[in-house]
């Protein structure tokens, strides 16, 4: 007996709208009080974080940045600098979607992981506290 094959003559690869989707999909599960904490914080979908990114990270390739998280994290906050730039959290689609290509796990799941964990650096919280939200999320 063989198998029936999913035809995927028609399918793309996810747009940098649909992975600002699913950055907001998983938004809408974390729970209210990790949400509460990161009022202001916006999300940004680009393909590859910038040529200066990628030397301040010491990035070998561009593909070695899933998400990053640029601002002033609650744990450092404290006065507004005139000028500053508000906090926001980049998503990088082609890295993103590489590291969900050798891996077995869904997309929206690795969304949700880069996020919260970018987020949790906002807030200064621990690998344990981000597996806890991450988990609830996913509940």
């Amino acid at each position: 007996m063989s198998e029936a094959v999913q035809d995927w003559s028609e399918v793309r690869s996810p747009s940098l709208d649909d992975v600002e989707i699913l950055a907001r999909d998983a938004l809408g599960r974390l729970p209210a009080t990790f949400l509460a904490l990161c009022e202001g914080v916006t999300v940004h979908v680009e393909d590859f974080p910038d040529d200066e990114t990628l030397s301040e990270m010491q990035c070998e390739s561009e593909f070695d940045l899933l998400g990053l998280f640029r601002g002033i994290g609650l744990a450092q906050s404290g006065e507004t600098v005139t000028g500053q730039m508000h906090n926001r959290v980049w998503l990088y689609r082609r890295p993103l979607l590489d590291y969900w290509a050798e891996h077995e796990e869904t997309l929206g799941h690795l969304v949700t992981h880069v996020l919260v964990h970018e987020i949790g650096h906002h807030m200064g919280l621990s690998d344990d506290d981000m597996a806890a939200i991450e988990a609830a999320a996913e509940g």
